[in-house]
């Protein structure tokens, strides 16, 4: 994993949005629909090959496939392994149950759900390695001669594959965390093994607190997620430290978020991860305050931050001079080379779905660039 020795490298969360062409074959293939699989293997490389391209043009550092191919960064895997089957109702998040209203509006705003959200009904077996395969060469493919420092892939944590594919055949929620923990394990070290980052989406650690286990006290939730971590770092055994970095947010939604588990709760936890690299939220009004956590927390001095500067909820394009304000708060006590400038979420974390239009997503990126450089100018002056 590279560090900025002359300047702040920025990167993002991983999922972008994806062209109509591409969300138009995600769409058929997962509403279980017709259509050409030559067709869409050539429209998947082609959108890598252009998003790759827009991000280097924008002169994002370390960049991503943007998920092109995965209708959801969580749900995904039913297309890839066997034993997932039926669909279940997502329940309600907390901080939305008092307000109907505002949830009928948000709907309004991003339209229908795209996404299945099935169960797992029988024991999880490989189906079909051909995907990981093409995402692999399409990436590949894609960041041969592109002016990038380095690319990473993404990939779910067994956790948040668990809140979002719930349990119906395990005997325990721990013994199907350690099936999912097996299933990935070969994901996480064929990306690793074909030379990019591997990035562990894991909002389990903090998002699932209020949404999927809301049923668990604190203590319980707390005690979950430190098995998921377990079972995380067990099935990254094979895989360098240097170079995993890996996600932890509350949820990409715009909403009161007033029942988010605080940080300084989590955080014992988060720094168990076997991960050079923690990306995590640090732009949206309800999270931008707990830089001061970071700074007062025993961090490894081989940890490398990657504070969300750019919030990806809202269509406000940050003042670059803005982001550099919150990249320079972290290089104050992190020190210049272990701060990489990120985003609080993807921006496209489920395909055709999302608040934030997909131009001004890519204006706000732009803005991350900007920002980094002024910060730059002040660190190496």
């Amino acid at each position: 994993m590279k560090r900025g020795t002359d300047r702040i490298l920025t990167t993002h969360v991983g999922s972008l949005p994806r062209p109509p062409a591409v969300v138009d074959y995600l769409l058929r293939k997962e509403r279980g629909q017709p259509f050409d699989r030559a067709g869409f293997d050539r429209t998947m490389h082609q959108g890598v090959a252009d998003i790759v391209r827009r991000q280097a043009e924008i002169g994002l550092a370390v960049v991503s496939d943007g998920e092109t191919s995965k209708i959801g960064y969580s749900t995904y895997l039913h297309d890839r392994y066997s034993g997932f089957g039926g669909e279940v109702k997502g329940r309600l998040h907390l901080d939305l149950r008092d307000h109907p209203e505002f949830v009928n509006r948000m709907q309004a705003f991003t339209g229908p759900r795209t996404f299945t959200r099935m169960q797992c009904i029988a024991p999880i077996e490989l189906k079909d390695r051909t995907l990981l395969e093409n995402d692999i060469a399409n990436f590949r493919a894609a960041l041969a001669g592109a002016p990038v420092a380095e690319g990473f892939m993404n990939a779910a944590s067994p956790g948040v594959v668990s809140a979002f594919l719930p349990n119906a055949c395990y005997p325990s929620h721990e013994a199907y965390i350690e099936a999912l923990a097996e299933a990935l394990r070969l994901e996480y070290e064929a990306i690793a093994g074909a030379g990019f980052l591997l990035q562990i989406d894991c909002p389990d650690l903090a998002m699932s607190r209020h949404t999927a286990f809301q049923d668990l006290t604190e203590a319980q939730f707390l005690a979950r997620s430190a098995f998921h971590v377990e079972a995380l770092n067990h099935a990254l055994k094979n895989v360098p430290v240097d170079q995993v970095r890996v996600h932890i947010c509350w949820g990409n939604y715009e909403g009161p978020h007033d029942h988010d588990i605080a940080l300084e709760k989590i955080l014992p936890v988060v720094l168990k991860l076997k991960a050079r690299a923690l990306l995590f939220e640090a732009a949206n009004p309800r999270h931008e305050h707990e830089w001061a956590v970071w700074r007062e927390a025993r961090v490894p001095d081989d940890r490398v931050l990657v504070p969300g500067v750019i919030d990806s909820c809202s269509n406000y394009v940050e003042h670059p001079e803005l982001v550099a304000q919150r990249i320079l708060r972290f290089a104050d006590f992190a020190g210049r080379e272990r701060v990489i400038a990120g985003t609080d979420c993807g921006f496209g974390t489920f395909a055709g779905y999302s608040k934030v239009d997909g131009g001004i997503a890519f204006k706000k990126l732009r803005a991350l660039v900007e920002g980094a450089e002024i910060a730059s100018r002040r660190l190496w002056r």
